[in-house]
């Protein structure tokens, strides 16, 4: 290995950062965008607590990538408006052939909403803006009711850090 040889990046470094990515770089949040990749229904809809970012510390979006590579038609819904009576959120991506994916989000919901001392937090880590209010408490049994509330007949499959701290998932 001599000490001219040029240094790899792991980032590409070739786009300025003023041009954005095209569409297609990321999973589809409507059904529209499915229908823009040439999908007429999607296999599987991720449904996060999380604002969408696209980066492999968000674990949702890394899921999705994942099964988009073995195949499957992934879109995702991040921080669905769980108070909707209509669940435009939960029914923008259509319903899934396969199942609903849900999870909370990075953290589990209650320690994002609350300190140790059981005081309210005034903002939320994982929320443009730092902006609170955006997800339920106790986020995953939220998103899997209001799920089969859209969708009575579609699997849910539940993951994340709120399904390890809540005996309600024992």
């Amino acid at each position: 290995s001599g000490t001219n040889s040029p240094k790899k990046s792991l980032v590409p470094l070739g786009r300025g950062r003023d041009v954005p990515p095209p569409v297609s770089a990321f999973l589809p949040t409507t059904l529209a965008e499915a229908n823009a990749r040439g999908w007429d229904a999607l296999d599987i809809v991720l449904v996060n607590g999380d604002a969408y970012v696209d980066h492999p510390t968000f674990g949702v979006p890394l899921i999705g990538r994942l099964l988009v590579s073995h195949g499957y038609r992934v879109g995702i819904v991040s921080q669905p408006d769980w108070r909707d009576p209509e669940l435009k959120d939960l029914r923008a991506c259509g319903r899934p052939r396969l199942f609903f994916g849900i999870s909370s989000g990075n953290m589990d919901s209650m320690v994002n909403h609350y300190t140790a001392h059981k005081r309210k937090r005034s903002d939320d880590a994982y929320t443009p803006g730092g902006e609170s209010g955006k997800r339920p408490d106790r986020a995953t049994t939220v998103y899997a009711n209001r799920c089969r509330a859209a969708f009575k007949d579609v699997p849910v499959v539940i993951g994340g850090p709120d399904c390890f701290n809540d005996e309600a998932y024992l």
